[in-house]
C-alpha cells in the first residue's frame, strides 16, 4: 500500500524515482484483498505486485529505506549497518522532517536526510511506539485497513512535499 500511495505521489510532483517493496515475513505472495479494494478505490491496480524478503543487497542499494514500524527499521540495519542514516520509518522521517524543514532547492537528498537525521541513535528504534509505527492491518476488520491507508496516504504526500517541495 505504501510503496503504491508513495509512487503516486512522487509521479503526480514528476519526481523520477524507483520505489519497491519488501518485508520481513512472505515471499511472493499477493495483496491482501484489502489493499486491493482500497488502492482499486485510490485508482491504483496493486493487483500484479507481489511480496519479497529484505535482503542486505535491498537495504544497501536504496537511497532511502522507509519502514512500517521501528522493528523493521531494526531489521534494515541489522542487515546493513551503514544503512542506518537512510532507513526512518514513515512517520518518523515526516515528523523529524517538518522539524527539520523541507529539502532546499540546492540541497542533496541525501544531506536533507542527514539533516533530518541529525542527533539521531539507533537506540531511538528501539521497541514500538505509537509516534513512529503505523498499526499491521493484516488480519484486522476493514475499517483498519482503511485508517491505515489514510494515514499511509496522507505521510507519503507529506514526505514529497517535505523532500521535493515545490519551488
Amino acid at each position: 500500500m505504501a510503496a503504491a500511495l508513495l509512487r503516486r505521489d512522487l509521479a503526480a510532483r514528476r519526481i523520477d524515482a524507483h520505489v519497491s517493496s519488501a518485508g520481513l515475513l512472505t515471499e511472493d505472495r499477493p495483496p491482501s484483498d484489502e489493499v486491493i479494494e482500497l488502492m482499486d478505490k485510490a485508482g491504483l491496480d496493486v493487483r500484479a505486485e507481489r511480496s519479497r524478503l529484505l535482503t542486505d543487497s535491498i537495504v544497501a542499494s536504496s537511497d532511502l529505506v522507509l519502514a512500517m514500524a521501528r522493528e523493521h527499521v531494526r531489521a534494515a540495519v541489522l542487515l546493513d549497518p551503514p544503512s542506518f542514516g537512510c532507513t526512518f520509518t514513515l512517520k518518523e522521517l515526516v515528523r523529524r522532517g517538518q522539524q527539520a524543514g523541507p529539502r532546499r532547492r540546492d540541497e542533496p537528498f541525501d544531506a536533507w536526510l542527514e539533516r533530518v537525521g541529525e542527533d539521531r541513535q539507533l537506540s531511538d528504534s528501539l521497541g514500538s511506539s505509537d509516534l513512529d509505527d503505523i498499526v499491521d492491518p493484516i488480519g484486522r476488520r476493514f475499517s483498519v485497513f482503511k485508517k491505515v491507508e489514510v494515514e499511509i496516504d496522507e505521510l507519503t504526500a507529506a514526505l514529497v512535499s517535505l523532500a521535493w517541495p515545490k519551488g
